[in-house]
């Protein structure tokens, strides 16, 4: 069960004993949610994009203090790939005063920490390929407009039963990609995406329908006369948030009948 279910039953103070009896009570509910068991290989892959996300993230901290430091000695660079190589390439030249030579043998190491960090993303880059190459289901999955082969391995690997979810809209609730409601009296009052959810999913989710968006503005969006008529009435980030909550429910679908991607018809026009 997940532990937010169960927290409502908690009585006063937590201890073994209450949380015990908290789920105790929690079980008995008919309406209560359980999480699937994972199989060892989907466990195994979620690892993958755990350890690369901690990957990326270490990455980011590593440039942005590798930008701070030389920034305090006035060596600045654009922002971009580019402009790491060519702090790291100052560093590396032993004859630039400008750095002296505690700063730069600081700076050396991390320039090494950096293209570990890089050498090991690519390497789970290319384990993550090759399961997704090795699974039915992913590769599926990987037809869906603005789902790639990242996507489509967490999707497989963090989903043990796609039927556990009993509609689309379910899961991409699940996901946290729905409005925060706050009805009361018969109104519905939507606000924004509650965030609540797989967070890792949906960015992932997100990060997709933003390629379908910037691919389709640079294309042209006459082939979607849905997403073109959403762009026009609401911003790009909302408009994102709304597609990616489309994907999800495609996706959802694909998985639980065991289809392959199929253009709307609206497309196919």
């Amino acid at each position: 069960m997940p532990p937010a279910y169960v927290k409502p039953y908690v009585k006063r103070q937590k201890n073994d004993t209450t949380d015990a009896e908290a789920i105790c009570e929690a079980v008995t509910r008919p309406n209560m949610r359980f999480v699937p068991t994972k199989t060892v290989a989907q466990q195994s892959c979620l690892m993958l994009h755990r350890a690369r996300h901690l990957f990326i993230r270490q990455q980011t901290a590593v440039i942005n203090s590798i930008r701070a430091y030389l920034a305090e000695f006035g060596i600045v660079a654009p922002v971009g790939r580019r402009g790491v190589e060519q702090l790291l390439e100052v560093v590396a030249d032993t004859t630039d005063c400008r750095l002296p030579e505690v700063g730069r043998v600081c700076l050396a190491a991390l320039g090494s920490q950096l293209r570990a960090l890089k050498a090991q993303i690519l390497e789970f880059d290319r384990r993550i390929i090759a399961w997704h190459r090795s699974s039915a289901t992913s590769k599926r999955l990987d037809a869906i407009p603005g789902v790639g082969p990242a996507l489509a391995t967490a999707l497989v690997a963090s989903i043990a039963d796609p039927k556990a979810f009993r509609s689309g809209r379910d899961f991409s609730a699940w996901v946290g990609l729905v409005p925060k409601q706050n009805s009361s009296g018969g109104k519905d009052k939507l606000g924004r995406i509650s965030k609540q959810g797989d967070r890792y999913l949906r960015s992932l989710f997100t990060a997709g329908a933003l390629a379908v968006i910037r691919y389709a503005k640079i294309h042209g969006t006459g082939h979607r006369p849905w997403l073109t008529g959403l762009l026009a009435r609401r911003p790009t980030k909302v408009v994102a948030i709304a597609l990616a909550n489309k994907l999800a429910r495609m996706a959802w679908a694909m998985m639980v009948r065991n289809e392959c991607y199929k253009e709307p018809a609206a497309l196919t026009a």
